[in-house]
Order: structure tokens, then sequence, then C-alpha cells
């Protein structure tokens, strides 16, 4: 996984996109990520003690780690993952006689 519990990233892909944040729990198994105060739903809860009330909580979800990318820690643009690619080759039509 190319994110871990701390890692400053942005959000590339979804609703939450160019947000950044930051990343509270990574869950390797499923390759998925929890970033802070992003993908929030609402979870309707019921009282569990006497006295105790029952309400809406906003909880943030999981999202898949390809959806989102490190970020730099002196200002916040991407950082560009460099491939390299392979120099052309150049077509050559071989005559035969």
């Amino acid at each position: 996984m190319h994110v871990k519990k701390g890692d400053k990233v942005i959000v590339i892909a979804g609703k939450e996109k160019g947000k950044s944040s930051v990343v509270t729990e990574v869950l390797r198994e499923k390759n998925r990520v929890v970033l802070e105060g992003l993908n929030l739903m609402k979870k309707h809860t019921r009282p569990k003690k006497a006295g105790e009330k029952g309400g809406i909580v906003s909880v943030a979800m999981s999202m898949d780690a390809s959806n989102v990318k490190l970020a730099e820690k002196s200002d916040k643009k991407e950082v560009k993952e460099k491939v390299a690619k392979a120099p052309a080759k150049k077509k050559v039509a071989k005559v035969t006689e």
C-alpha cells in the first residue's frame, strides 16, 4: 500500500475529489483508507443506557486507496509519480528482392 497512517493525501477521484486530508486508518486486507473529515456518512444511534440520548452522528467511512495520492509536506501540491518509459523504436520496412 502506498499510504500509511498519518500521511497527508489528496483525493484524486470520487465525490471528495481535490480535497486534502490525513489518513486516520488503513485497512490493508480491503485496500481501503479512512480519511479525517472526508467521506462522512450519517449513522443513527440508539440510546444504550437509561437516560442516554440517541441521535444522528457523522462517521468517516473508508474509501479505496487508489482514490488518494500522497501530498508534499511543504505545500499542498500533488506529488507526481514518475514512470520511466522505454524509448520508442523506429519502424523500419524491410525490402525483399
